[in-house]
């Protein structure tokens, strides 16, 4: 059983609804009470005064910052599971990847978001995790680009995506790309420091013919621009700013 017991009333909360939210069952107590019998993980706070050695052997002490009650969470219920293991976050690139984590064999944390917040969502997920290692599948190839040449500070390796996006029956529409980075996070690939792409002729006119759309004069941005786009380092927002401009 967790067992909660801290005097940091923000942290109280953040952990007791993350708790509540994932269905777990736990108790809270005052942080000078006994523990009561069957605890198993004892969460706290950084100011609450507890002393893993007056505590009995088999309790395991998780310390949480009151900003950051999901991980505090995780943490908590990883004791709770004996599970140890590497985190492993897989990304499904497209301009909205999806994005899984993984701790062990256990999914921890899954998004769907734009392609501009990938990296910063990823970077903040393997921030305090022990050699990590983020696999992108090797579809769309100019967005897994942009996020494999982002990462330059964690191992990634690249996964050969063929096959993880799953059958989607009634009522799962939009859940394949976090499904199919589940599936990219638990496929060995070969690491990689940057990946270099070309884009295609076919590839440059669907951004020209995005930037048309997003356009208030109804005109495309030209081929240079394109590229940069391509290469993620502009927007098609930034490229026809630009576009504007010059």
């Amino acid at each position: 059983m967790i067992v909660v017991a801290t005097g940091d009333f923000e942290l109280y909360h953040g952990v007791v609804n993350e708790l509540r939210d994932r269905g777990v069952t736990f108790t809270t107590i005052e942080p000078d009470d006994p523990l009561p019998e069957g605890t198993e993980v004892l969460l706290v706070g950084e100011d609450d005064d507890v002393s893993p050695a007056e505590l009995p052997g088999d309790v395991t002490v998780v310390t949480a910052a009151p900003d950051s009650p999901r991980r505090a969470v995780e943490s908590a219920l990883a004791a709770l599971r004996g599970e140890g293991g590497r985190t492993v976050v897989g990304v499904d690139p497209g301009t909205r990847p999806g994005i899984a984590v993984l701790a062990g064999e256990t999914v921890v944390a899954a998004f769907h978001v734009p392609l501009s917040e990938a990296v910063e969502t990823v970077r903040e997920e393997v921030a305090d995790a022990p050699d990590p290692v983020v696999r992108v599948g090797d579809g769309a190839r100019l967005q897994g680009a942009t996020i494999v040449n982002e990462l330059d500070d964690v191992r990634v390796e690249l996964v050969d995506e063929t096959g993880t996006t799953p059958y989607l029956g009634t009522g799962a529409r939009g859940m394949g790309d976090v499904l199919a980075a589940v599936n990219i996070a638990r496929i060995e690939g070969d690491t990689v420091d940057e990946r270099e792409i070309e884009p295609t002729e076919g590839e440059l006119k669907v951004i020209k013919d995005r930037s048309r759309e997003q356009s208030d004069r109804n005109r495309a941005i030209d081929e240079d621009l394109a590229r940069r786009v391509a290469s993620g380092d502009l927007t098609i927002d930034e490229a026809l700013d630009e576009h504007r401009d010059g």
